[in-house]
């Protein structure tokens, strides 16, 4: 395909305290509301969700989310809002629930909107869903007709999250520029539907120069649970700068293996998307041969974050290379994104890269006395 596609959500707000503001801004969508958010997250921010809501005069369904963006769960939802005249479909929470969200009010056909509690995906501006089996093993991406049409990000809720969460929100961004680099290089379609545009590439830029210039910044703040403009500028590059860019910038090689590390068993599955996406990130510029100095840029900024650069660090140091391999070949089956690099890529090459990229961490945390000798 030639065109080129860009795609966004119809609104995007952010700022301290705005759930408290959910009602005035979704007034026009309709007057019932079908709110999901999981156990926790009812307690920190969904009951001041659903006030608001009330508030202006909205009528609200409230669900609570099981834990799994799979199958099962979204049906078991949207069943809940069939017949209910359901208007808007509200998910409130980590990435799981708000991807759960947007294939609930695929079913119901309603508004869709998002409501963020950590800044860890780029989830919540897109049109589709990461989904998993019951287990927690990837199954899919689901595509929908349109993006979500209000995105509500209130920083002093996502100030108040774990600063793992912020960081594994930076490390997911971090993919953005260099996939999307991958992407135009290789003249490769992106999720949008077509090439990316220079929209698309700008802000895929904007989004990797704003995490190295205020990511560090951002991550300090979140550990005080201050908002800070740092952390203002962080937020918007980890949930809307990622979210357009991944988008209709397109996927590649991080991402492919992240998914590729969901067929193994064990303690990885306790990382988050993030976390395994900072590594991807590290296998893909060792695949597309980069120079050692940008390599160790990205190496030495996630060690600051405290975020994984090794195999040791994802809870692999004990798998086999066969295990390794079963990795490599999930990361380049057919039509996964790592064909979207502008080489032809084999489940040989990827098992290389792994190797190399672990490798050269621990050479960078020797160079800088990290790492017992």
């Amino acid at each position: 395909m030639s065109e080129k596609v860009f795609i966004s959500p119809g609104k995007y707000v952010q700022g301290k305290n705005v759930v408290d503001k959910t009602g005035d801004y979704v007034k026009g969508f309709g007057k019932c509301a079908l709110v999901m958010a999981d156990e926790l997250v009812w307690k920190i921010v969904g009951d001041r969700v659903v006030t608001s809501l009330e508030q202006a005069g909205i009528a609200v369904i409230k669900v609570e989310f099981k834990g799994e963006a799979s199958k099962n769960e979204i049906n078991r939802i949207a069943e809940q809002g069939k017949g209910q005249h359901v208007d808007m479909v509200i998910g409130v929470g980590g990435g799981k629930t708000l991807d759960t969200a947007k294939a609930v009010n695929d079913v119901l056909k309603a508004a869709c909107v998002i409501i963020p509690t950590t800044a860890s995906t780029d989830a919540p501006t897109s049109a589709l869903s990461v989904i998993y089996t019951d287990e927690g093993a990837f199954d899919t991406y689901s595509f929908y007709r349109k993006n979500p049409d209000l995105i509500l990000v209130d920083t002093k809720v996502i100030a108040g999250a774990p600063p793992l969460f912020l960081a594994s929100g930076i490390a997911d961004a971090m993919a953005t520029w260099i996939e999307c680099r991958s992407v135009i290089e290789a003249r490769a379609n992106t999720i949008a539907g077509g090439l990316p545009t220079l929209a698309a590439e700008a802000i895929a830029r904007k989004c990797e120069e704003t995490l190295f210039d205020f990511g560090l910044l951002a991550y300090e703040s979140v550990k005080r649970k201050v908002v800070t403009p740092a952390l203002e500028a962080v937020v918007e590059a980890n949930t809307l700068l990622s979210g357009l860019g991944f988008e209709s910038g397109g996927l590649a090689g991080a991402h492919a293996i992240h998914n590729g590390f969901t067929v193994l068993e064990g303690d990885i599955h306790h990382l988050t998307h993030g976390q395994k996406v900072a590594f991807g990130t590290l296998v893909q510029l060792a695949l597309e041969k980069r120079p050692q100095a940008e390599i160790e840029r990205y190496i030495d900024f996630y060690l600051k974050l405290e975020l994984p650069v090794t195999l040791e660090d994802i809870k692999l140091k004990d798998a086999s290379r066969d295990d390794l391999y079963r990795v490599a070949e999930a990361a380049t089956k057919e039509g996964e994104t790592s064909h979207n690099l502008p080489f032809p890529v084999t489940a040989d090459d990827v098992l290389d890269a792994i190797l190399a990229a672990d490798q050269y961490s621990l050479a960078y945390k020797r160079k800088i006395g990290l790492a017992a000798e």
